[in-house]
């Protein structure tokens, strides 16, 4: 009978080994994971902010388990703990991200709601030349020198064209063709900003309406771009190679995708 309970009793001194514990760890890694996926699309900030939040406390809990020997699994916890950080950063991020634009769309749908939102449509006094196909154009030509009123205090002004000598590294002009400037002028007279970087102006020549190639050298002035602020204008000068007959010159100009363009008849 002694000997038997003497069998069963474990050799003194040696206390049988615990499992190790890396169960915290590996959960931190997985949520870690999954939470930086989450935070890469703005609109799942709120997910990317919950799992990153519970990976880095598994993460951090995981690296204790590891400093007092029971688990093994450091380099899992740690990258846990540091992708749930990310994931929070993420979280932050993208919610920047989405309540801007939701703020963004609540304002143009109170603008559209509201009446506020301008047509952005110009006026004039004469028949209008008919667009290049595709290209939506409304109002009335306009003059030399005439103004283009859109209703949300943009105005545009097109000059008289001038004769223009290109320089000799000049891209557009063709020998034999006539090279004429125009110079645009864009007023904000509205309330808000206006963004100038998508301005655009075309033009056509002669009684059969034939493409104007837009002339770029050195001594034009850059394209107008930024921003236009209210009470504030910016002016540029646009190009225009035009047969050698031509007695017109027809210039569109677009202030943007939300604006219908206006066309102004410049004699030559």
């Amino acid at each position: 009978m002694s000997q038997s309970m003497q069998q069963q009793q474990p050799p003194f001194g040696h206390a049988p080994a615990q499992p190790l514990r890396n169960g915290l760890g590996t959960a931190a890694l997985v949520l870690g994971i999954i939470g930086t996926l989450s935070g890469l699309i703005p609109f799942f900030f709120w997910l990317a902010g919950i799992l990153g939040l519970i990976a880095l406390i598994l993460g951090l809990s995981g690296r204790g388990r590891v400093k007092r020997g029971e688990a093994a699994n450091k380099g899992v916890t740690t990258t846990g703990a540091v992708l749930g950080l990310v994931a929070l950063i993420l979280s932050v991020v993208g919610a920047v991200i989405t309540f801007k634009a939701v703020d963004e769309a609540v304002d143009e749908i109170n603008k559209a709601t509201n009446g506020s939102s301008a047509s952005k449509k110009p006026g004039g006094d004469k028949p209008l030349e008919k667009a290049e196909e595709g290209e939506e154009v409304t109002g009335k030509a306009l003059e030399a020198g005439d103004g283009a009123e859109y209703d949300d205090g943009l105005t545009v002004t097109v000059s008289a064209a001038k004769p223009y000598t290109p320089d000799e590294f000049a891209v557009g002009h063709t020998k034999g063709n006539k090279a004429y400037k125009v110079t645009v002028v864009i007023e904000n007279t509205g309330k808000e900003k206006f963004d100038a970087n998508l301005v655009t102006a075309d033009a056509r020549a002669g009684k059969d309406g034939v493409e104007a190639e837009q002339i770029f050298d050195g001594k034009l002035s850059a394209p107008i771009d930024g921003t236009i602020l209210p009470g504030k204008k910016v002016t540029a000068d646009w190009a225009f190679d035009a047969p050698a007959d031509a007695k017109n010159l027809t210039v569109e100009v677009s202030p943007g995708f939300e604006y219908n363009a206006t066309v102004w008849e410049l004699k030559l």
